[in-house]
């Protein structure tokens, strides 16, 4: 009895380890859409404040990295849930295909980073050419 006590806890903590990966991947591609709609929102509020044509370009530019990486962290999601309810190989697809989303959610939530930087200069040029100009 102790025996299998032991071994079902054993197979539990594998279980555990198992999917705590895809999670882990899963909550790093939610915390990157977040940031990337954070950065959206800067280079929209740049945007409005200058009234500029390359502002407002790259805040479009930045919103568009964060609904990608917004869809990127959902495909995370879904791939860690997949992992947690498949074994074997099956799992280790899922696992494979949440990291590789929480990858994507990254990258794009550094464009959408990029894009809102972008936006921040855009917006500084605009001002410095009405005021010196």
């Amino acid at each position: 009895m102790k025996f299998t006590r032991t071994l079902l806890a054993s197979a539990l903590i594998v279980a555990l380890a198992a999917c705590s990966n895809p999670s882990d991947n899963a909550q790093d591609a939610q915390q990157s859409a977040a940031d990337a709609q954070q950065s959206a929102q800067q280079a929209q509020q740049a945007a409005d404040q200058s009234q500029n044509a390359a502002t407002q370009q790259a805040a479009d530019q930045a919103k568009q990295s964060a609904d990608q990486a917004a869809a990127a962290a959902g495909q995370a999601t879904q791939a860690a849930g997949d992992a947690m309810q498949s074994s074997g190989q099956a799992a280790d697809q899922a696992a494979d295909a949440a990291k590789q989303a929480a990858d994507n959610a990254a990258a794009s939530a550094d464009q959408a980073k990029d894009n809102a930087n972008a936006a921040k200069d855009a917006a500084q040029d605009a001002a410095k050419a009405s005021s010196g100009g």
